[in-house]
């Protein structure tokens, strides 16, 4: 089993080195969100993906990585309300639950929660460069 593990810590680690190495020479700017994951690894039906994603394996490589390349890494702060803020008006949704996926907003653009984070975060990101 300990060579199985052992295989599998070495993919995802590959996969992490060429989507960072890849996302760095294609870019000369990086915006992510400052996530807590150990406050997100409490949630009983998230914890098993949460933590085979390797966001923090992903982050530190692109932290090493800007710098060797000369990028800019810029991290958002994490109370940043990057899904509930519109990104067509700006307006801010009062309550918006995990569970869902896609709003519309009172200026009528209909939003994909992720989509619409990563504009926002990106939006961010530009603002403080």
């Amino acid at each position: 089993m300990a060579k199985v593990y052992a295989r599998v810590a070495d993919r995802r680690r590959d996969f992490l080195h060429k989507l960072t190495t890849r996302l760095v020479h294609e870019n000369q700017l990086i915006a992510v969100e400052e996530l807590s994951v150990r406050n997100m690894v409490k949630n009983r039906s998230l914890a098993r993906a949460i933590s085979d994603a390797s966001w923090r394996e992903l982050r530190s490589m692109l932290e090493y990585k800007t710098a060797w390349y000369g990028r800019e890494l810029v991290v958002i702060d994490r109370w940043f309300p990057s899904s509930k803020l519109c990104s067509a008006c700006g307006a801010i949704a009062e309550s918006l639950p995990l569970d869902v996926r896609s709003w519309q907003c009172g200026c009528g653009a209909l939003h994909d929660r992720d989509v619409n984070a990563a504009t926002n975060i990106l939006a961010a990101g530009l603002a403080e460069r």
